[in-house]
């Protein structure tokens, strides 16, 4: 738990918060109420309002439907759960046996606890560390000339397909070699309602679904400036 604060950049006043971050809903005990599902509610609250402060803050040009996209993009479940892997978060989760095996892993796991770590920080110490911890663990993100960057190819797609289409398109991963060695360990689709539209590959998961999106913007034929 300390290596984990120090990563965070944060210390607990109140340690069993952030183990109660850590406790999936499988791991709790019969007549046991303690798990992270309340704190993960509180953190996707937080971390929204985070993120939309900064980009707020950094980007007074643009208007309400980038700022929209924008953090819909940072504060997706990939998104969340590759900077989980990025703290090491899954070696800190307490499972239960129905997800011991491959639960540690699972984007939709880590992504839920990162947000039950942010509600931790917050009942713990308040809005300012949190603030602290996104500007951290975003940091490649949230800065003014972060977004929107020419690696930003899954930020792109999303805009186009809300402005085309009035949808929102999901990434499926579709191959995992396991060799986290292997530059194209993961392969992607980059889908919008039913349609694969993209494929990719890539080290991490957010790169395979970056490199899906590049090739779905390029089917469609979208120049950059049009998919701004």
């Amino acid at each position: 738990m300390s290596s984990l604060g120090d990563v965070l950049g944060y210390d607990f006043a109140e340690p069993e918060l952030l183990v109660r971050a850590l406790t999936h809903a499988s791991a709790r005990q019969s007549g046991d109420e303690i798990d992270n599902e309340r704190l993960e509610f509180l953190g996707d609250a937080v971390l929204d309002l985070v993120i939309a402060e900064e980009l707020f803050s950094d980007h007074p040009e643009w208007r309400e439907g980038q700022l929209t996209w924008t953090r819909a993009a940072l504060v997706n479940t990939s998104d969340l759960a590759e900077r989980a892997r990025g703290l090491g978060l899954g070696r800190h989760l307490r499972l239960g046996p129905s997800e011991y095996a491959a639960g540690a892993d699972k984007d939709s796991i880590l992504a839920g606890a990162l947000e039950a770590v942010l509600g931790a920080v917050y009942l713990d110490g308040g809005l300012d560390p949190v603030r602290s911890v996104v500007r951290r663990l975003w940091a490649d993100a949230l800065h003014p000339d972060a977004a929107p960057s020419p690696r930003d190819a899954k930020m792109r797609f999303q805009e186009w397909c809300h402005r085309r289409h009035g949808e929102t398109p999901t990434w499926r991963i579709v191959d995992d070699s396991g060799d986290e060695g292997d530059p194209e360990r993961f392969r992607a689709e980059a889908r919008l309602a039913g349609r694969t539209l993209g494929r990719g590959s890539g080290r991490t998961k957010r790169d395979a679904e970056r490199a899906a999106a590049v090739e779905a913007l390029a089917r469609e034929e979208i120049d950059e400036d049009a998919a701004r």
